[in-house]
């Protein structure tokens, strides 16, 4: 499993992995993804094997532009054309009617496909050198936390990798906001772009409209540490049960903690969702007892936030 330098010479050799159906691990705007070629499905099917990923959890196909795009959906509605003029390239993902070639491994059996087009110059680069759709998940074992980091994909999955581009720390820190398009748009995942934003162009979204696992992100228990966490006010748990548990919130640091660790001293809720992955990496290599994380007021980039962290911890209730 080589970890490349994410420049001309390693992107032409990832692509080159890509077209003879490798699995390449590369940097996205929002964290590393699992590449494969989305219209190979031996090579998705190496995607699901490595993560141990459920075949009923639908991937999300990137591209590169609209030619590609149409490659991979039948139609683009209008709600859907919007939020594409305005987000794209960018972390929004949106799901519409797929085309019939689309491997239904790719789509757990669905007729949607989840796309999006992403930002970073790196994925771009890779995408044209490779020519054509790649179905692309984080690139972590299924269910834990999501990599930021070239490292934390070599220290998960990584000895099962044909290659990893090593394009430093991802810029926004957490997966893409998912809207699906088929009738009135329905938020189908938080992410980063604030939902806000989303409804500034379309109006307000819907949620839970329709049951099922429709897109990534959505199984109860997901984004989990190996180390416990729980949702609790650190300030009121009592000090003999911090000296072996670490704590996090947004912008505090509490006493007695074996580890103590804020996502932006100025509670800037996009320099905590940048931080946000990395940061519980950091507390889940310490070999902490449990993790006591501050819950986050659900606005902006802090709804997001609350949804990874309700799937990562046992159990749905804030102490």
């Amino acid at each position: 499993m080589p970890v490349i330098a994410a420049d001309s010479g390693g992107i032409a050799r990832a692509a080159e992995v890509l077209r003879r159906g490798g699995v390449v691990a590369f940097p996205t705007e929002t964290v590393y993804g699992l590449g494969a070629l989305a219209f190979t499905a031996e090579a998705v099917a190496r995607i699901f094997e490595i993560k141990r990923r459920p075949h009923f959890d639908p991937l999300i196909v990137h591209v590169l532009d609209d030619e590609m795009l149409l490659r991979v959906v039948s139609s683009m509605p209008p709600a859907a054309r919007a939020l594409s003029e305005r987000f794209w390239p960018g972390p929004l993902t949106l799901v519409l009617r797929k085309r019939a070639g689309v491997p239904d491994l790719v789509t757990a059996g669905l007729p949607t496909v989840a796309v999006r087009m992403p930002s970073h110059p790196v994925a771009r680069a890779l995408l044209g050198a490779a020519g054509a759709p790649l179905a692309a998940p984080s690139a972590n074992p299924f269910g834990h936390l999501s990599p930021t980091r070239a490292e934390h994909v070599a220290g998960g999955i990584g000895g099962q990798v044909d290659l990893i581009l090593d394009g430093g720390r991802t810029e926004h820190g957490l997966e893409s906001t998912i809207v699906a398009i088929d009738g009135r748009p329905e938020l189908l995942r938080a992410g980063a772009v604030e939902a806000e934003a989303i409804e500034a162009v379309v109006g307000p979204l819907d949620a839970g409209r329709v049951a099922g696992y429709r897109a990534p992100g959505m199984l109860p228990r997901h984004y989990a540490p190996a180390t416990p966490l729980r949702l609790v006010e650190p300030a009121g748990v009592p000090m003999p049960e911090r000296a072996r548990a670490g704590a996090l919130a947004l912008c505090e640091r509490f006493e007695g903690y074996a580890a103590s660790r804020q996502l932006s001293v100025t509670g800037d809720l996009r320099e905590a969702a940048a931080r946000f992955f990395e940061t519980l990496h950091e507390l889940d290599a310490l070999g902490l007892e449990r993790i006591d994380v501050q819950p986050i007021a659900e606005r902006g980039l802090g709804r997001a936030m609350m949804d990874r962290l309700r799937r990562a911890a046992p159990g749905d209730r804030e102490l």
